[in-house]
């Protein structure tokens, strides 16, 4: 194949699709229309005379031939885009694209604050936010960096303190409840009452976890709504409602507690934990939107 710009372009495009896991997604992430991206793909696919992606109804994934490609091609396309990145530290303000990755937690209570400031220093800046719960590679899922808890953070990391450096799980419930079906004195006693729980996307339900004088103590009750972070507030407003215990960051419950719609139930239990951390790759070079909002966090 004769390398030319809009070979290289092409080139780009298949790495953008394979990390993004299909045209749509990719689409998204850079701005360009799905038809465009398989277009580009396709044109490539026909001056190397080989198929480089399988393409189903659900999902993109790379052929043999184009895993093989990829594996070569990707350390080449950061070292070009590292080499641009460099021409930033020109500039009087850095300009690109900043991708984080970052729990629904963050992204409620103490993201919003910092952003408006982020973004009013850094108008050439586009950051872009990618809410998700789930454990991923953030490297691997295309993101700068990401927000995390501690014991979550993923090996050769580099981690910067972001946030709320001590926060706490709360269990509260309607006082229309606790009146129905009475005030659970122990954990334990969770296991009698209804229990409004979360859950992963990957599907595993989180424990209700606690503490007290150094003890710990892990339980997993049951009750009739489950649901994942991103519309943890359905749970809530189940909550209110009185159709059972809630157990989620004590940031999300202290308006609804402060207000009288839920009362607050075994506060000697509430597990405490440090807070989280803005985390990248200590082995990638920084681009210049990351490293400002390193030294803006900082």
């Amino acid at each position: 194949m004769t390398t030319d710009i809009h070979s290289m372009a092409d080139l780009s495009t298949f790495a953008l699709v394979v990390q993004h896991q299909g045209f749509r997604q990719a689409g998204r992430a850079s701005g360009q229309s799905a038809s465009a991206l398989s277009e580009a793909v396709r044109r490539l696919e026909n001056k190397l005379g080989i198929r480089l992606l399988l393409r189903t109804t659900r999902s993109v994934t790379p052929t043999e031939a184009g895993a093989l490609l990829l594996s070569r091609l990707k350390p080449a396309l950061d070292e070009v885009a590292n080499a641009l990145d460099v021409l930033n530290d020109l500039r009087d303000r850095p300009r690109g694209t900043l991708r984080l990755n970052v729990p629904v937690s963050a992204a409620r209570f103490f993201l919003q604050p910092m952003v408006n400031e982020f973004l009013s220093a850094y108008p050439e800046i586009m950051l872009e936010l990618v809410v998700d719960n789930n454990f991923v590679d953030v490297v691997a899922s295309g993101c700068d960096a990401g927000i995390r808890y501690g014991e979550k953070l993923e090996q050769d990391m580099i981690a910067v303190p972001i946030g709320p450096r001590t926060q706490r799980f709360a269990v509260a419930a309607a006082p229309s409840y606790l009146a129905r079906r009475g005030i659970p004195e122990h954990p334990r006693d969770l296991l009698q009452h209804a229990c409004l729980r979360g859950k992963f996307l990957s599907g595993a339900i989180y424990p209700w976890e606690f503490e007290r004088d150094g003890q710990t103590l892990t339980v997993e009750p049951t009750g009739p709504l489950i649901v994942t972070p991103t519309v943890a507030d359905l749970a809530v407003s189940a909550a209110v409602a009185g159709h059972g215990l809630i157990y989620l960051f004590e940031e999300w419950l202290e308006p609804y507690i402060s207000s009288g719609q839920l009362q607050p139930v075994l506060q000697d239990w509430w597990l405490s934990f440090p807070g989280p951390f803005l985390y990248y790759s200590g082995r990638r070079h920084l681009p210049a939107p990351l490293r400002a909002f390193i030294d803006f966090v900082q």
